[in-house]
């Protein structure tokens, strides 16, 4: 195990609280009974999810997942938390200089002091991504895509999780868009749908690189005026939402569920909650949840 990579045991347990690992998991999904089958329960129990990017879309998944009961958790994450991380991730001004993925173990074990958890601050490595994906069941994609060095990191996991037949759920805030995009490796399929090669990540623009993997059409216009009128700027970040960040940790959760349980998922599901909120917005787009089955 490199130095990079933490192994954290189980934590204390209030006294007033079952010490027994089975006792207390029985108690904390309790209230999932009758709403996700006693089989599929015992399979998130035993199931490990690779959580790649403990950032804005990676780092949402972290708490519903450990609610609903998943016994294990790789957190791969080199980041760490500034003030600006604050206004869409699940963390608070203490947790700012410190590790993402480590803030989010935390997290896991506040709720679950029994979870499996390994910590990797080095994040996912270009050179070597298979390092993280031993004993992993699924895989959350948060890498992170504002980066050259980001897509690389991607692009090489997904390589891997495709040569291991390994699940990805990928997830992509767009202003208050979520675009989620399932890549079943286990049918063989090519790392990003074959919609990438190495090439192109190595000399790709970001927005090239991105508008390969999502639809155009699904981009909002507010995020595509406000980059537009930043071009020139070499500061510029792409703004971000706390809940078009939060929804990829609903809908990933679920996905992570249903792909547990062995029941058919959508390749590709976009959530825009402007509209869905707006009574601006034409009443057939009310429910605009998009299957993008191709």
């Amino acid at each position: 195990m490199s130095a990079a990579v933490v192994a954290l045991t189980a934590g204390s347990v209030p006294a007033a609280v079952a010490e027994d690992p089975g006792t207390y998991y029985r108690s904390l999904t309790e209230r999932n009974r009758g709403l996700i089958p006693d089989a599929v329960q015992e399979r998130l129990r035993t199931a490990t999810v690779l959580v790649a990017g403990c950032g804005s879309t990676g780092g949402a998944v972290v708490e519903p997942l450990a609610r609903l009961g998943t016994g294990g958790f790789v957190l791969a994450e080199p980041g760490a938390y500034e003030l600006n991380n604050l206004n869409r991730q699940s963390a608070t001004r203490a947790d700012i200089g410190r590790n993402k993925a480590e803030v989010a173990a935390e997290r896991i074990r506040s709720v679950n002091p029994f979870a499996e958890i390994r910590v990797d601050t080095a994040g996912i490595r270009p050179e070597d991504p298979e390092l993280l994906l031993d004993g992993v069941d699924v895989v959350v994609d948060g890498v992170d895509v504002t980066t050259h060095g980001g897509w690389q990191a991607k692009y090489a996991l997904h390589v891997a999780a495709a040569r291991r037949r390994l699940p990805v759920v990928s997830g992509y805030d767009l202003s208050g868009t979520q675009h989620v995009r399932f890549y079943d490796y286990r049918t063989g399929a090519a790392p990003l749908a074959g919609a990438i090669s190495a090439q192109e990540v190595a000399e790709g623009a970001l927005w090239t690189l991105l508008l390969k993997v999502i639809p155009r059409e699904i981009i909002p216009a507010d995020l595509i005026a406000d980059v537009t009128a930043h071009r020139a700027d070499p500061d510029y970040s792409v703004p971000q939402l706390v809940y078009a960040s939060h929804q990829f940790g609903v809908l990933a959760a679920r996905y992570v569920v249903e792909i547990l349980a062995g029941h058919p998922v959508r390749e590709q599901l976009t959530v825009d909650i402007h509209q869905l909120v707006s009574a601006a917005a034409p009443s057939e787009s009310t429910q605009r949840a998009q299957d993008k089955e191709s």
